[in-house]
């Protein structure tokens, strides 16, 4: 496996429930792409791949986990001037909490 040509932090999240937040603190302006396993693959192989992410200017940022699976968050220097240092926080989905009973 080659990988991309340029340098990147790779976190791999796991099994995941949709609706669970990431959120990445980065040290200076770098790329983060939310993919499934699927398109991690496809990273790896250097083909077209899906993620969710961008750009990130500003840190702390979220991202939202959109359905259930295995996923990895990518942080690349892709057009950047360097790699930033970074972390990763998951926030699990809130507990659904039952409706409240009127005592009457």
């Amino acid at each position: 496996m080659t990988g991309p040509n340029f340098r990147f932090t790779h976190y791999d999240l796991k099994p995941q429930r949709a609706g669970t937040a990431i959120e990445v603190t980065l040290s200076a302006v770098n790329n983060i792409r939310l993919m499934n396993a699927a398109n991690y693959q496809r990273f790896t192989e250097r083909l077209d791949f899906k993620y969710v992410g961008g750009v990130t200017r500003k840190s702390p940022i979220r991202l939202v986990i959109p359905e259930n699976g295995h996923w990895h968050l990518i942080v690349d220097m892709e057009g950047h001037h360097g790699l930033a240092e970074s972390s990763v926080k998951l926030l699990p989905v809130p507990a659904m909490q039952s409706p409240q009973k009127q005592v009457s």
